[in-house]
């Protein structure tokens, strides 16, 4: 055999144990496709404009916030189509939904990097967030609990830790070729690979026949969610959501609020990715030992606690303890929120309540950012600590609430 098989081979040998399935199993041909395309597709969407917003913005002639609003944009458009998703996918399965999303995504990348002014550049964030509905993070994620079963929750963590490293590896990579090749052809070559490399990857790697859909034949009524727990649940992730991407574009400015200089408020930002990706580490190394609302609660109730050490310090220590603790909420919150559903609710319902668990969740994405920047520049960077540290409070509650409440739920389902 050649010598790249036998590298790779060994690679996937020594990989076995940690994702705890069958070596080349379709479940991890899946999880592995799926972190490649999450990672394109997010990094050739949303992450786009944070490195070629400015060149955008003079090439277009719009105004930068105008620039930059089209992330959200994109996230109201994903928030108005999740509801129905969940329904098309129990009776299609994930495999045409997301190839149709790549392809989507490529022709919205397409019109962007051919635009030529706001209306152009308008809707091409437009058909991204058609595309992004059916393609990212919610999608992917009942994509691998269709395949996996009941090891749904280790493969979403492995899913999850590797979406932790977007950012880390597109910025960087998109800077380059912006550099080299300018910002159209860099959009360009995202709509390729998601014509060329995602399409493909999710028609051959996902289901084609998925355990939800065998389920939904079987039954002779689609299983309930049930209410109340579906509120306090989408209720306490749209909180800590909203911290959290409120929190994204105003950190630096918070840290220099509270004393620090420049260089030490950017070292102390981004030590936050670093903490955030240790957070998502937690449930994979858990191996599943813990339960999903012990972690879910630990990761919570870490917000206000954050949030507490910057209000109450001003030095660098306290920055970075801050730092710390809030990043590793923020990846403790990430993975909460794709397993905690697969304790809560039937089984058979994953893709339903995940696609409108979405709808909440993107809203409150699109909205913190212009919130947050809005009472830091109007009220201060003390009342948006204080603005979190209560809304955090709140999420947490919620998520406590909701553990009685399940708990309760099973008590009285539960023969006497």
């Amino acid at each position: 055999m050649p010598p790249l098989f036998h590298r790779c081979r060994g690679f996937m040998a020594l990989s076995a144990p940690i994702t705890g399935m069958r070596l080349c199993s379709p479940t991890v041909r899946a999880v592995v496709a799926l972190s490649l395309t999450q990672l394109i597709g997010w990094g050739a969407t949303f992450y786009l404009p944070a490195v070629t917003g400015p060149a955008m913005a003079g090439e277009l002639g719009m105004a930068l916030p105008m620039v930059m609003a089209g992330p959200t944009i994109m996230l109201i458009v994903m928030a108005a189509i999740s509801w129905p998703l969940g329904s098309m996918i129990e009776r299609h399965g994930t495999r045409p939904i997301m190839t149709l999303g790549s392809a989507l995504g490529a022709a919205g990348l397409l019109t962007l990097g051919l635009a030529h002014g706001p209306v152009f550049y308008i809707l091409s964030w437009v058909a991204l967030g058609l595309a992004g509905t059916c393609m990212l993070t919610t999608p992917a994620q009942i994509a691998v609990s269709e395949m996996a079963g009941e090891r749904a929750r280790r493969a979403l963590g492995v899913l999850i830790l590797a979406g932790g490293l977007t950012s880390t590896i597109v910025w960087p990579l998109t800077g380059l070729l912006q550099d080299q090749c300018g910002w159209r052809a860099t959009t360009l070559l995202f709509a390729a690979l998601m014509l060329f490399v995602c399409a493909p990857l999710h028609w051959i790697t996902l289901a084609r026949q998925p355990r939800e859909k065998s389920a939904a034949k079987a039954a002779p009524e689609p299983a309930l969610i049930h209410g109340p727990s579906f509120t306090l649940l989408a209720a306490s992730f749209a909180a800590n959501g909203f911290v959290t991407w409120g929190f994204a574009l105003t950190i630096i400015i918070l840290f220099e609020a509270a004393g620090l200089d420049h260089a030490g408020a950017l070292a102390a930002a981004a030590f936050i990715g670093i903490a955030r990706w240790a957070g998502r580490l937690v449930d994979f190394l858990g191996g599943g030992r813990w339960a999903g609302f012990a972690i879910g609660l630990a990761g919570s109730a870490l917000f206000p606690l954050s949030f507490a050490v910057l209000l109450l310090s001003n030095s660098f220590t306290g920055a970075m303890l801050f730092a710390t603790l809030y990043g590793i909420a923020s990846g403790i919150t990430a993975v909460t929120r794709a397993t905690l559903p697969l304790q809560i609710f039937p089984t058979g319902t994953y893709a339903r309540a995940s696609a409108r668990l979405a709808v909440p969740l993107n809203l409150s994405y699109a909205a913190a950012p212009p919130l947050f920047t809005t009472v830091v520049t109007y009220a201060g960077p003390q009342a948006a600590l204080w603005l979190a540290l209560v809304i955090s409070s709140i999420a947490y509650c919620t998520l406590l609430g909701l553990l009685l409440v399940h708990r309760r739920v099973n008590d009285t389902s539960r023969p006497s």
